[in-house]
């Protein structure tokens, strides 16, 4: 009975377990296992016993990590609903089959406790790095993830975590770019629809947007500023109200194209005519954007780039062991379609 309790015991032990043990860090455990010459001697005796107290080469992961690896990394995403998220994730598989490893999925569905529960299955499963795909509430387990040396990246989360490494594109210029863009038609009356508010990406479009209205000396009306979620429904909804309206904008900018689609329908529901009555911008360049009818002016956020940057950086510091520090912003640029009008006065 003895000996079933402690096989049972230690087949709770993880990796990371044995790493706070020693009081190092998860990459030294990795590179001990793997019986790497960058270690110390003393460091390499003191992990060695651990393990070997621990009960750790008997663990179910253990086992998988002969090398010091699973070669299995994490990923973490909202939801599977969208091109956005299915372009990054392509980047990524792309990289994660060059470097030979396999994908653990995880959807949030947006939930932040979810989101920090799956962060804790990730880590005691063994999982040799994560990334995270517009999370949440990041700020409930970066502390944890910094202190166990725990490699993992975050992609479109800027604003956040300035000390960990994350991809992102150039959100505020981006939404500059398509702000002035409108002001260039003659444009002054241009609204805006944002994205979730609590993450970093949707905070720097708004900024841009502001921005440039602010360079032209175009005057911002906060009733032109309607809050959403990146949902396509919420693009209806706000272009309903504005255009409601009695002093309805010439110009909608959504902070992406799931919202702009939504945008298009509303006001197509209303009898507004696109662009001739008003213009719409979008935000992603996801393939959708160009099969509307008119086809979708928009700003081309690199996604599948962005997807094997993030895969590059993480298999990067699984291989050294440490965490970089850093923000990577790949630039975005205005994709002129159909969907915007040049006005008079």
């Amino acid at each position: 009975m003895a000996k079933s309790q402690e096989n049972n015991h230690s087949s709770t032990i993880t990796i990371i377990d044995v790493a706070r043990e020693a009081g190092v860090s998860y990459g030294t455990v990795s590179r001990v296992m793997n019986d790497s010459p960058n270690v110390k001697s003393e460091t390499r005796e003191r992990v060695k016993e651990v393990i070997t107290r621990m009960g750790f080469v008997g663990n179910r992961n253990a086992r998988s990590l002969v090398s010091g690896r699973s070669n299995v990394i994490g990923l973490l995403i909202p939801d599977l609903g969208t091109a956005y998220i299915g372009e990054i994730i392509r980047g990524i598989d792309y990289e994660l089959e060059t470097a030979k490893y396999n994908l653990m999925l995880y959807t949030t569905h947006r939930r932040e406790t979810k989101e920090t529960g799956y962060i804790s299955s990730l880590i005691q499963s063994g999982v040799d790095g994560v990334i995270l795909i517009l999370p949440r509430n990041p700020a409930n387990y970066l502390d944890k993830l910094r202190s166990l040396k725990y490699p993992y990246v975050l992609v479109d989360h800027q604003g956040i975590d300035e000390q960990g490494p994350a991809v992102g594109a150039t959100n505020f210029k981006g939404a500059f770019d398509a702000t002035e863009y409108l002001i260039s038609l003659g444009h002054k009356k241009i609204a805006f629809i944002t994205g979730s508010m609590d993450l970093g990406c949707a905070q720097e479009r708004l900024s841009g947007y502001k921005a440039a209205l602010e360079k032209h000396n175009v005057s911002i009306n906060q009733d032109w500023i309607i809050e959403g979620d990146f949902e396509q429904a919420t693009g209806y909804v706000g272009a309903k109200v504005l255009i409601s309206q009695s002093n309805k904008p010439t110009a909608i900018f959504a902070s992406n194209d799931m919202m702009a689609f939504g945008v298009m329908n509303a006001v197509r529901d209303m009898g507004v005519k696109i662009p001739i009555d008003i213009s719409i911008i979008g935000f992603d360049d996801i393939f959708q954007s160009s099969q509307t009818m008119p086809g979708l002016t928009t700003v081309h956020q690199p996604l599948e780039q962005m997807g094997r940057k993030a895969t590059k950086m993480l298999v990067e510091m699984m291989s050294e062991g440490e965490i970089q520090s850093g923000k990577i912003e790949l630039p975005t640029h205005l994709v002129i379609r159909d969907s915007c009008h040049k006005i008079e006065g």
